[in-house]
């Protein structure tokens, strides 16, 4: 899930109206304000919200938060600038305007969300919101992020303070930009040198990066500055070349251009306006979550800013539609809003442990607008305007200490368990919890302390015989009953396995090159080991297969998960078959488990939870589960060197497929099991070939 907003949200061309003295808090007294900025604001927000609450319906909506950043890098570096020219600039002032500006609605909504969560998460998910709340409050919450990114990460849907990675980029650019533009500002060709060189270096660490660690790419404010550094050098150039229009005063600053009637030149404006919002329109409908975002992809939506800014608040466009009192009043609200939507949104999902339906999400949406409301008028103006500026920001500062205080108190006593109000709740809760990736045995059996697969796990009963479990993150959660079940029968057990990358030789998964070539690469170190070891005897292959053959999850509201990675069957099949015949070659036994049944829900859809009154009945019919396995089935009855494990008969007595066994879930999402379903598999699967 991607989501950001500007903070600076003074809609200011920072040009003072002529014969006014400063104000005191360090802008002019009169500033020229930008009313189509604000618009510009309110295309970006609801093209955030849209993305959230209705995903496939504008799949790029992610892209505002490109096209926040160009505006915060705009508006910030234009009230610097404008304060460094005219004396005024003081390093105190400004952080006090931006603490008044920021933290009273952020501080709010972490409050607001912390005491919803109180009574509304489960102990570990109480627990993560209070780290998310103390980095949040620190302004690192894209570097916490990025530490927890991961195939079994809770999903984004599930995190109410995601959003907010955004803007603590943003607080990071505001603490280093401000110095460089101290240091640069008196010099042109200086700060135009600076611009460029900062710029083409965050730019190609965003261009590179994306290939090789597509997360940190993500959330590092490396990656991300160059968006924010656009937004700034056209501040800088609309001082420097034309105090009005930027780019487009820029033109009428050549030769070329000088002589060009007044009517020329807002032709210009209009067909720079027109260019830029076409940009980001193109980027809200063109892109998706399969894209290497940002990457080369950011261009369009952040290009259209700066276009749409330049074009000045003149251009047809931008005084017609951007600049009308609808456009401007949610752009008025837009940081609040946006502060306000996705933790609304969040919890609507996690109590539902499913999507909302859609009634649902719009009244969150409308919820969010209210309370977006609320907080500018009754929070956010009184803090951010009026006098005793610095006594307010010392206050907010102590609040928000306070705040992230609490957060890392909730961490550190592990979202408090015991509160009452969940002490019936978390026995399937504990259930859900994954094993660990990797284990030390494991990886000193390998002989590698970092191997290409993800998951690396070994159960040494100091048996002669080993039987190893291989396949994708299916497998992963198979192990431990697998493990459980060969262990009391005297086999070690060794777990290999990739996430969305099954060990199908020549038919690697992945949505573009750089991922293909990485799951082939994966699928060799981790067939190598099988092979350099005699004393695996026996492999059981597990794996998601219709997910790779169909590309989208049977999950009601989900979107398509593959995005581009998914296999044709005769490359499901091919691959397969060379896999299980390396494996014979080699000397092994091979047992294939046709996947488990998949639900239509989250599991956790399926047990009680806090301020959700009524559970679903979650059991699914033989009938569809045998309908989405068909094409798949048919290619596993067409293998040859393999004996094939019917999982239909441990899940599915009867034409229901169970989710609950003695009172306990057996899924821990829609498709992978929990504990009690990888122990219930290994018995009813596997007794059959090890007893």
């Amino acid at each position: 899930m991607r989501a950001g907003e500007g903070a600076a949200s003074d809609t200011y061309s920072g040009v003072a109206e002529k014969g006014r003295a400063p104000h005191p808090g360090g802008l002019p007294r009169r500033a020229a304000y930008r009313a189509d900025i604000d618009g510009l604001r309110a295309v970006a927000v609801m093209a955030v919200i849209a993305f959230h609450a209705f995903p496939n319906s504008l799949r790029g909506g992610f892209a505002g938060v490109d096209v926040f950043f160009v505006i915060s890098g705009f508006l910030i570096s234009t009230i610097i600038l404008e304060n460094l020219d005219r004396g005024t600039f003081s390093f105190r002032v400004f952080y006090q305007r931006r603490i008044r500006r920021i933290f009273p609605a952020l501080a709010l909504v972490m409050l607001a969300s912390y005491a919803f969560g109180w009574f509304a998460l489960l102990g570990d998910e109480f627990m993560q919101l209070g780290k998310h709340v103390a980095a949040s409050a620190g302004f690192v919450s894209n570097f916490a992020l990025w530490g927890e990114a991961g195939y079994f990460d809770n999903s984004a849907e599930t995190k109410p303070l995601l959003h907010l990675w955004s803007l603590a980029i943003e607080e990071q650019f505001y603490i280093v930009w401000p110095l460089i533009v101290f240091c640069c500002w008196w010099d042109r060709r200086l700060m135009a040198a600076m611009l460029a060189v900062l710029v083409a270096t965050s730019f190609t660490l965003n261009a590179t990066g994306i290939a090789t660690d597509s997360v940190a790419t993500f959330f590092s404010p490396l990656t991300r500055a160059w968006e924010l550094l656009s937004g700034g050098a056209l501040a800088w150039s609309a001082r420097t070349i034309g105090r009005h229009g930027g780019l487009a005063a820029a033109l009428a600053a050549f030769p070329l251009t000088r002589t060009l009637s007044a009517f020329h030149v807002r032709r210009h404006r209009d067909a720079l306006s027109l260019l830029g919002l076409m940009l980001i329109v193109f980027s809200f409908f063109g892109l998706h979550e399969g894209k290497s975002f940002p990457g080369f992809w950011a261009i369009p939506p952040v290009l259209g800013a700066v276009c749409t800014i330049a074009a000045g608040a003149g251009a047809l466009l931008n005084r017609l539609v951007l600049s009308h009192p609808l456009m401007v009043g949610v752009g008025l609200i837009s940081y609040p809003l946006y502060l306000w939507h996705w933790p609304i949104l969040s919890f609507a999902r996690i109590v539902e442990s499913e999507v909302p339906s859609v009634g649902a999400r719009l009244l969150a949406i409308m919820a969010s607008v209210l309370l977006a409301w609320v907080t500018y008028r009754t929070i956010e103006r009184p803090l951010r305007h009026g006098a005793h500026g610095f006594a307010k920001a010392l206050m907010l500062v102590v609040a928000m200490v306070a705040v992230g205080a609490l957060g890392l108190d909730t961490y550190a006593h592990d979202g408090y368990a015991t509160r009452a109000m969940i002490a019936n709740y978390t026995h399937n809760k504990q259930e859900l919890v994954r094993t660990p990736p990797t284990d030390p045995a494991c990886l000193a059996f390998v002989g590698t302390t970092k191997p290409l697969f993800p998951y690396c796990r070994f159960t040494d009963t100091g048996a002669a015989r080993t039987v190893a479990v291989i396949g994708d993150s299916h497998a992963h959660v198979a192990y431990p009953g697998v493990a459980e079940f060969l262990g009391a029968r005297g086999y070690n057990t060794l777990m290999l396995a990739n996430s969305g990358c099954p060990p199908f030789i020549g038919s690697p998964s992945g949505a573009n090159e750089v991922e293909t070539r990485a799951c082939q690469d994966r699928i060799e170190e981790l067939l190598g080991v099988v092979g350099r070891h005699p004393e695996i005897e026996t492999i059981i292959v597990f794996t998601r297969g219709t997910l790779y053959l169909t590309g989208t999850e049977p999950v009601t509201g989900d979107k398509d998960v593959m995005l581009g990675a998914k296999l044709t069957p005769a490359q499901f099949l091919t691959g397969l078959q060379r896999t299980i015949d390396q494996l014979v070659a080699w000397g092994k036994r091979v047992y294939y488990v046709i996947e488990n049944p998949e639900l239509e829900l989250k599991s956790e859809a399926c047990m009680p939870r806090p301020l959700r009154a009524q559970t679903r009945n979650c059991r699914v019919p033989v009938a569809e589960v045998l309908e989405r396995q068909a094409v798949y089935r048919e290619l596993i009855a067409g293998l040859t060197n393999v004996t094939v494990i019917d999982s239909i008969p441990a899940f599915c007595p009867d034409d229901l497929c169970r989710v609950v066994e003695n009172g306990m879930l057996l899924y821990a999402d829609a498709d992978h099991l929990s504990l009690a379903g990888s122990r219930l598999q290994a018995e009813k699967l596997l007794s059959r070939i090890f007893e």
